[in-house]
């Protein structure tokens, strides 16, 4: 088949999604009616598979519909926003769709988060209950008393793999007395659907996804049901192709928008099975890919990198995906997944769970995010200043073709900016009056470029290139350079702390390093220091340089210098300062010397 062809054939076989458009906020259209027709649709097809369970939809629907009865029993209410802090597992998911029956916002938990963090994600999105997996119920009973709830406010669901391997009931089997066991209620419930699912609009609440800030200070992106719908379909449609003979094998965090989205949203238009994991392991992937027959897979560049880095396996020879969807991709792993696994459609995305938009590699071009139907503007940035780029007049400069260049998008009717729960947060992501006055567009924070990927007919392609200095990416979660860097200035010891990302080889993303600056006095105390990181920080938010800077930089207008800080980086030939580091698996940071150093440098690191 000939490229022209090829092309042709691959945009008609899309032509429907493309030309969808998201319902309109007054229509009866939500999550869990979607749920509740494929269910019928579907009843006595494979719905999920989970450490050796399998449901039906039918049977799936039953489960959702008698956990919808016992919280509403509970006083869950439409308009109300529940959080839920559970793994990956089957009860995460329905606990999800019976909310979404009963017109309630799910407030999705970072599983990883405890302490302060746990509290803001509870309490920012005015969470009337918390619903607790038995497994993370720890991490509640340490802050219960900090929330505004009460004990009749917490709800707990076991957990068979726990369950199972306590030889006697005992106390770490049941809920705690002040948290109620819903599943214990489950079989006195109707498992008829509810009424109120039919009537629930497309405008109203359907989840919050805590954006992974770092620091325990996440904002909550608001997604409407509308904004689900709008998403899910084309990753269903245009990326997956999906059929409901298919299977999608799902390990990513449920509590993000790549797995709920592309992976969870994809079943629901499709009636796809889904092979859910409550975690990725490289090491099973390609024998579970056998063994279940899952023809899709939703996947972030990090996973992939993994699998690259893998032995050769005999599962991954004539291995059953046909299609993967995800991203963060980087262009030397995807030849891996091309020429090594096989893999015939690859469907890199791009997009955010605030964004309005998003890019969609519908023409299975290598090495791209795709193609979007949005109005983008790609604005020239001085990294050195750390500000866009402004022309004679005022206005902000666009770069040339080839050119990297920070997106916005346009904010218009059909692509709508729903924000955060902050409205403060919400504002400062969005710049008016750019093109013309009263116009306004969202800032990504993202620099990306326009790519010739050949015969496209006409459809502009692009390619992801960084993000800011104020953010990036690290472990697959998003940190936030200002929100690490207020919590190392409430040490004891800093005067300053300046957060900036470095590249590390072989890994995704950048690592977080921080020049910090003493207080007058102080002699660094790597102990005290690294107890309170490991307190104060979730994993992926931990600085992993640590670089003891005699005096903090900063330009003319007062703002901390980073430029000269990321060039540098931790390369001990150009840095004079004393540098430390937080070695894989390690909770102290030691002094970086030539030995680990090299090693980084040779990708034997471990990261």
């Amino acid at each position: 088949m000939t490229e022209f062809a090829r092309v042709i054939r691959d945009l008609v076989s899309v032509l429907p999604a493309v030309l969808y458009r998201p319902p309109k906020d007054n229509e009866k259209k939500s999550l869990g009616r979607l749920f509740q027709e494929t269910a019928a649709r579907y009843a006595d097809k494979s719905a999920i598979v989970f450490e050796g369970r399998e449901l039906s939809w039918g049977e799936f629907n039953i489960l959702v519909n008698r956990l919808a009865h016992a919280l509403k029993g509970q006083g869950v209410q439409r308009g109300d926003c529940v959080g839920l802090l559970m793994e990956n597992r089957i009860e995460m998911l329905a606990c999800f769709f019976a909310l979404a029956k009963l017109g309630a916002a799910t407030g999705l938990i970072n599983t990883s988060l405890q302490s302060k963090s746990l509290v803001h994600c509870i309490n920012i999105t005015n969470a009337t209950k918390c619903i607790v997996g038995q497994e993370l119920i720890g991490s509640i009973a340490d802050v219960k008393d900090e929330l505004p709830l009460s004990d009749n406010d917490f709800i707990w669901v076991k957990d068979e793999a726990l369950t199972s391997s306590v030889a006697e009931v005992g106390p770490d089997s049941l809920a705690p007395s002040w948290a109620l066991d819903v599943m214990a209620t489950l079989d006195t419930m109707p498992s008829d659907n509810l009424p109120e699912t039919l009537d629930i609009r497309a405008g109203e609440k359907a989840c919050y996804i805590l954006t992974s800030g770092t620091t325990g200070l996440p904002k909550a992106a608001l997604i409407l049901h509308r904004r689900y719908l709008a998403a899910s379909e084309p990753y269903a449609r245009i990326g997956f192709r999906a059929k409901q003979t298919d299977r999608i094998y799902l390990c990513l965090p449920l509590y993000h928008f790549t797995g709920l989205g592309p992976g969870v949203g994809t079943s629901l238009y499709s009636g796809a099975s889904i092979f859910l994991r409550r975690r990725f392991s490289a090491s099973n992937f390609w024998s579970e890919v056998r063994e279940h027959q899952t023809t899709l897979f939703v996947y972030v560049g990090e996973l992939c990198r993994y699998l690259a880095m893998q032995k050769e396996s005999p599962d991954e020879k004539n291995n059953p995906i046909q299609t993967m969807v995800g991203n963060g991709l980087r262009p030397d792993v995807w030849d891996v997944f091309r020429q090594r696994f096989k893999i015939p459609r690859i469907t890199e995305f791009y997009g955010s769970s605030e964004g309005n938009a998003f890019f969609i590699n519908l023409l299975n071009k290598d090495k791209t995010i795709g193609t979007t139907s949005a109005d983008i503007l790609l604005v020239k940035y001085d990294f050195d200043a750390d500000e866009m780029v402004r022309d004679a007049k005022g206005k902000l400069a666009e770069v040339n073709d080839g050119e990297p260049g920070v997106l916005l998008m346009k904010i218009d009717d059909r692509f709508k900016f729903d924000g955060y729960n902050d409205k403060k947060a919400s504002n400062s992501k969005v710049l008016s009056d750019v093109r013309k006055k009263g116009d306004r567009w969202f800032n990504t924070g993202d620099v990306i470029k326009k790519i010739d990927v050949g015969f496209a007919l006409g459809l502009a392609h692009y390619q992801f290139v960084d993000r800011l200095g104020d953010t990036f990416r690290w472990r697959s979660e998003n940190v936030s350079t200002n929100e690490v860097g207020e919590i190392l200035n409430a040490n004891s010891q800093i005067e300053i702390a300046n957060v900036y990302g470095v590249e590390v080889p072989g890994v995704e993303g950048r690592a977080g390093m921080a020049a910090i600056t003493l207080r007058h006095g102080v002699e660094f105390d790597s102990d005290e220091f690294s107890n309170y990181v490991m307190t104060e920080m979730p994993a992926y938010a931990r600085p992993v340089f640590i670089r003891i800077q005699p005096a903090a930089e900063t330009t003319v207008t007062f703002k901390l210098f980073k430029a000269s800080l990321r060039k540098q980086s931790y390369n001990l030939s150009e840095v004079e300062d004393v540098i430390y580091v937080l070695k894989p698996k390690s909770s102290r940071y030691e002094v970086l010397d030539n030995e680990f150093y090299q090693s980084i440098i040779n990708g034997q690191h471990g990261y």
